[in-house]
């Protein structure tokens, strides 16, 4: 008994959030920067989920693949992949591992859990009470408590053990009518992969197939791109767009060196999860029988660079796609994707295609791997989407959010889970703040939006409406600007370009002493507070990647757009009574902290860009005091 007292511990927070991956982090740091005690526990050593180096899924999101740039995803996520691109230009997903687990490690009222492990958790009155947990390296359990908890586990496991109510399967076409559903309820749903890795020695190198591996033959895999010449070749005519299908990565990114997404498996129970050890090692067999096609099969001794080819890396832990589905308040459906809503208690935003993958995955040899709708623009996922209508204090991150299985074939992706996630973070602060549950949040959800808006996310149809904010009010100036960027318009509410809009004001050119743009006040106010939003051009991605292909995308270093040196100065009746000075920034939002200081004026001197020859600044703020750290602070 004196063993077991000394390996066990409780504690309590505001806010619990359970699942480490892109969607659980950013909801932490979210719920984290805005003052509220949190918690994340995180069954991985690793943070990122799909997306860190134990499953190494490149994050994609509502840009499709730079189809439509003005809507990347901003926020959090945009701020860790900045980060990352400062500081590895190799795409080593060991580095990325880094920048999470640092981003983690610095925030403060944040503890974070790894290598734990939920079993079960306590309710009472349909309230989550606490979750009970292991580490499984100190071998220490855990009794944590929270006054509300964020299930981003993916599968949903938080809510499964509370006894929330959850959906798996596809929905008939009669309960909401979306156009792509079946006519009859199925237990269809999109399978697990684990990804792989070649790297080119530049001399042949010979491949012994292990006795576990799959024989595999050409006519198995004639529609999945295992090969570089088979680009061209593959017959796509069964896809409802062939075109936009080729043009997609779904297609283009497949090459032998860098896979498969497609290297999937459903397991054949009404229930994946599990199946998912049974699934892993049937996906094993499936990876190295892939692998040994193309080494060994006489269809491709002939392909040369095949031939220098080497694994360098094989994932040991498959990614999931689909499970769980908790039931909130409203359904996403694809009616509300193709519509492109816009939601009055929107709080994310989504554009991915509905990307709807082969039922039996790589045993559908007559089909393609995925079936996607495309379409133009975007769609927002309303506040209702993220909560629990039977558990009072369950908040969800991720895929397992309320959604229809065809909503959630869009939703599901990295990005808008990342969003998302940040979303519930801010939301749940706002609750702890007015002591409310998530349900109660209701007449203050446009205060998350403006959190959202203010830490440097993207609203479609919302604009800065921040009464605190100074700047809405004051007037501005610059040393210069283009025609289309006049320096008013980082007032104007929307901090990045959208079509041919800038939004923002543009210097022309960059002169030796610098640009500047003066903030006006409308009358004399303590400024402690000041935000910037600068231009990185959304165009070049810069997420970390396996993929050749989409490294070829991205520009070595920073965005160069990015404000690199500047000066910002605080003038009371023309006399400077405070400074702030800043260099070698990589990140496009900038807050600045100070002791609040008496002024009439702020004045922004850029002194430096990253290379462009341009200044581009979207959004300037001033506070009278400094609101909750959301963002880099500089």
């Amino acid at each position: 008994m004196k063993r077991q007292a000394e390996r066990f511990r409780e504690a309590e927070y505001d806010v619990l959030v359970m699942g480490g991956g892109m969607s659980g982090l950013c909801a932490a740091l979210a719920c984290a920067r805005h003052g509220v005690n949190t918690a994340l526990v995180n069954s991985r050593p690793v943070l990122g989920g799909n997306a860190s180096s134990e499953i190494r899924i490149h994050i994609s999101g509502a840009d499709q693949g730079a189809k439509q740039p003005d809507y990347a995803e901003g926020g959090i996520l945009y701020e860790l992949m900045l980060e990352n691109k400062s500081r590895n230009e190799n795409f080593s997903y060991s580095i990325w591992d880094m920048i999470l687990f640092e981003a983690a490690q610095k925030q403060d009222c944040l503890t974070v859990y790894h290598n734990t492990v939920m079993y079960d958790c306590e309710t009472e009155d349909s309230r989550v009470t606490a979750v009970l947990c292991v580490q499984e390296t100190t071998e220490m359990r855990l009794r944590l408590k929270a006054k509300l908890f964020v299930d981003a586990t993916g599968n949903g496991t938080l809510g499964y053990y509370a006894g929330a109510a959850y959906r798996t399967g596809s929905e008939p076409k009669s309960e909401f009518h979306e156009p792509h559903a079946p006519e009859q309820p199925n237990d269809d749903r999109m399978g697990n992969t684990i990804m792989m890795l070649a790297k080119d020695l530049g001399h042949p190198v010979p491949f012994q197939k292990p006795a576990f591996a799959k024989t595999l033959t050409e006519k198995q895999l004639a529609k999945r791109i295992h090969c570089r010449e088979m680009r061209d070749q593959i017959d796509v005519s069964d896809a409802p767009d062939p075109e936009e299908y080729k043009r997609t990565s779904m297609v283009s990114s497949a090459a032998s060196d860098y896979g498969y997404w497609w290297c999937e498996l459903m397991g054949e129970g009404k229930d994946i999860i599990p199946e998912y050890e049974t699934i892993r090692d049937q996906l094993m067999a499936y990876a190295y029988g892939i692998w040994d096609h193309i080494k060994n099969n006489g269809e491709h001794v002939h392909d040369h660079h095949a031939e220098n080819l080497a694994l360098d890396w094989v994932g040991a832990l498959p990614g999931m796609r689909e499970s769980r589905r908790m039931e909130g308040d409203y359904w996403l459906t694809e009616n509300d994707i193709l519509e492109h809503r816009i939601f009055e208690d929107a709080v994310c935003y989504g554009g991915w295609c509905i990307d709807m993958h082969a039922p039996h995955g790589i045993l559908d040899e007559n089909r393609l791997p995925s079936d996607c709708s495309f379409y133009e623009g975007v769609y927002t996922i309303p506040y209702r989407s993220y909560y629990s209508r039977t558990i009072d204090n369950l908040m969800f991150a991720g895929r397992d959010i309320s959604a229809s299985r065809l909503a959630m074939a869009s939703a599901r992706i990295l990005g808008c889970c990342a969003i998302g996630g940040e979303a519930v973070g801010l939301a749940a602060a706002r609750c702890i703040r007015h002591g409310v549950d998530p349900r109660g949040l209701a007449p203050y959800i446009a205060e998350v939006q403006q959190d959202i808006l203010r830490d440097g996310g993207y609203l479609p149809g919302f604009r800065n409406e921040d009464p605190d904010d100074l700047a809405r009010t004051a007037r501005f100036s610059a040393s210069s600007h283009r025609p289309g960027g006049e320096p008013e318009k980082v007032a104007n509410g929307v901090s990045r370009k959208i079509g041919d809009e800038m939004n923002g004001w543009v210097s022309d050119g960059l002169r030796a002493e610098g640009e500047t743009l003066t903030m006006s006040l409308a009358t004399p106010a303590r400024v402690g507070q000041v935000r910037f939003v600068f231009h990185s051009d959304f165009s070049y991605p810069i997420r970390v990647t396996m993929s050749p292909n989409r490294q070829a995308q991205q520009r070595p270093g920073v965005p160069k757009e990015l404000v690199r040196d500047y000066v910002v100065t605080f003038f009371l009746r023309g006399e400077p009574v405070g400074k702030i000075t800043v260099h070698d920034n990589h990140q496009r939002l900038n807050i600045l902290n100070l002791e609040p200081v008496l002024c009439d004026e702020v004045q922004l001197r850029v002194l430096a860009t990253n290379g462009a020859a341009d200044v581009t600044v979207f959004e300037m703020r001033a506070y009278e005091r400094g609101v909750e750290n959301g963002g880099n602070p500089v």
